[in-house]
């Protein structure tokens, strides 16, 4: 969805003089320069009005990016300058919703197929708005005008715009109210439902850091071993069918946030489908209705033009933005960020930029940087408490985790969760490599943690690492001469990395009580693991062999993550006491 200057409240300017276009290569597009034009101003090509960005201004020629495919576009065709950046339409009306890069609904009698459709028709739903605010009072900017009361299970608010303030002459009774009407005016400016924002402009706030809280994802392996902060970044990188996607549909599905905005950028499209489809119908554990009425949905999938990946991401971030500014937690999943860079990529080979490595353009760790930079915990023009958290998957050609975007990209977020080829074709899911990634979240949400009443949390953590580390060394040497031939004490190291993977990190996204995992319960089943394995060492220390404690059946702690409930400790509880007391009696 685009706004022309003529629709921008106040804009003096309508769209400029048109202009012939001068060569197509592709997404490339050059025109001819026309006064007033700026960068990333939107360009209208063709008879067919194709949506495109201005990228590059060169004497008299501009360079423009088309988002649509320019078959039939040709030299000497017509393209209008239209004055305003590439905004996206925000409002209700985005939750539930499932849209393309541009933020265009793909639903309702398939209008977005028609080339050039660069702003649907106005919606003719209407919101339930609330008046907060009375006439002749003063407000600020990002403010709380009303409330939406029938926008689903989110609070959904309306605001003041950025740089609007002053005394309210005029609001709206409470009533029902198409987005794009005005329900107030403050300061002399309209305020409506429905705003617009350009997409690669971040939303200003009053202050940015704070008190740093863990983002509950539901996924043992990362809430005991690599936290993330609300308002942090986190990297997925991992090759093809080590599960990046599955791991990114259980945290879209279970995290603990307000509103998720699910980005697919350049994935296949049944794979996107089938993310639609179980959003649909995946009942949301903490309102009881359905999760996608708290979801917004963009798929740019590869058969779609790949310039609108480009794009994607930023109109990604910018609805994030908007839900933020409401004093929400909104996490963004890009998934994948690689089919955004090779869009980059492809551009900048048809522009005639000198490559860097692989061929990717010079500028590709600022535009990496420039995306995660927009996540963060803040504190909002109106003085509320919000946080965008990105989550962006990563996919190597070939699972070379050296390769610019992924390299690039760990330098940039606080969190990196690898996928492990190795544990995916062992059918360890999530195929989480403990080795290969790090949190730098850990320590801060350590001491929150702790503040919490959970004061073994970091102990808890290190051993669990402790514990895989010394089973990762024994590993080679198992390898080459047998299980059998180690020191009853490494044996017993064996044995604690296997219960450790296959107790607490191994999880089923379709048992009914294994795909989300609360806290309670993951500390509960990392605790009576831990206490399994310090019982054995003891038992071997006092000479029991090694043999003799691994033939004991240790199914009581290895079931307890798939038979008892998301939320049950005592039934972990009473199966660790079960295993402690069947350790005591070694056959």
């Amino acid at each position: 969805m685009t706004a022309t200057a003529a629709e921008r409240p106040g804009h003096p300017e309508g769209p400029a003089r048109p202009c012939r276009i001068l060569r197509v290569a592709g997404p490339l597009v050059e025109v001819e320069y026309v006064g007033g034009t700026a960068m990333y101003d939107l360009v209208s090509l063709g008879e067919a009005g194709l949506p495109g960005e201005v990228v590059a201004i060169g004497g008299d020629v501009v360079t423009v990016q088309s988002y649509e495919y320019t078959g039939g576009l040709a030299p000497g065709d017509t393209a209008r300058p239209l004055s305003a950046p590439l905004s996206a339409a925000l409002g209700p009306g985005l939750l539930g919703g499932v849209f393309d890069g541009l933020l265009r609904p793909l639903s309702g009698g398939g209008e977005w197929l028609r080339p050039g459709s660069v702003r649907p028709a106005t919606p003719e739903r209407t919101w339930s708005f609330v008046p907060g605010v009375s006439e002749g009072g003063r407000i600020e900017e990002g403010g709380v005008v009303g409330e939406i009361r029938d926008g689903g299970p989110v609070r959904s608010r309306v605001l003041v715009p950025p740089g609007v303030g002053g005394v309210v002459e005029r609001v709206a009774a409470a009533g029902a109210y198409r987005q794009d009407e005005v329900v107030a005016v403050v300061g002399g400016a309209e305020v409506r439902i429905g705003a617009s924002w350009p997409v690669r402009r971040p939303r200003p706030v009053r202050e940015r850091g704070g008190e740093r809280e863990a983002l509950g994802t539901g996924q043992r392996v990362i809430d005991l071993l690599f936290p993330v902060a609300r308002g942090s970044t986190v990297a997925v990188p991992g090759g093809f069918g080590t599960g990046k996607t599955m791991l990114l549909q259980q945290i879209a599905k279970w995290c603990d946030a307000d509103v998720i905005v699910y980005i697919g950028c350049g994935e296949r499209g049944n794979e996107m489908a089938d993310v639609i489809a179980e959003l649909a119908a995946l009942e949301d554990p903490r309102t009881g209705g359905r999760l996608a009425d708290r979801t917004v949905t963009i798929a740019n999938t590869s058969n779609m033009p790949m310039m609108a990946r480009e794009a994607s991401v930023y109109t990604g971030a910018t609805v994030a933005e908007y839900f933020r500014d409401m004093g929400l937690d909104v996490v963004v999943i890009a998934d994948s960020t690689s089919r955004w860079a090779e869009a980059l990529r492809e551009f900048a080979s048809r522009t005639g930029a000198l490559p860097a490595e692989e061929g990717y353009p010079a500028g590709l760790a600022s535009a990496i940087a420039a995306f995660y930079e927009r996540a963060g915990a803040v504190v909002t023009l109106g003085g509320e408490r919000g946080s965008v958290t990105m989550i962006g998957a990563v996919s190597p050609p070939g699972g070379d985790l050296t390769e610019p975007v992924t390299a690039h990209t760990e330098r940039f977020v606080r969190s990196v969760w690898s996928l492990d080829r190795d544990l995916a074709y062992a059918r360890h899911y999530p195929a989480l490599s403990w080795s290969g990634s790090f949190s730098r979240d850990a320590a801060v949400l350590a001491e929150r943690r702790a503040a919490a009443g959970d004061a073994a949390w970091a102990d808890r953590r290190a051993r669990l690492a402790a514990v895989l580390a010394e089973a990762d060394r024994l590993a080679d040497l198992v390898d080459l001469v047998g299980v059998t031939a180690l020191p009853d004490p490494e044996r017993v190291g064996v044995l604690a990395g296997r219960l450790v993977r296959e107790g607490v990190l191994r999880q089923s996204a379709l048992s009914a009580n294994d795909a989300y995992c609360g806290p309670d319960k993951a500390a509960a089943l990392a605790d009576a693991v831990l206490a399994t394995v310090d019982r054995c060492r003891e038992l071997v220390a006092s000479g029991v062999p090694a043999a003799t404690v691994e033939a004991v059946d240790f199914g009581p702690v290895l079931r307890a993550r798939e038979e008892v409930g998301p939320h049950d400790t005592e039934g972990v509880e009473a199966r660790r006491q079960t295993m402690l007391d069947r350790l005591g009696e070694p056959r």
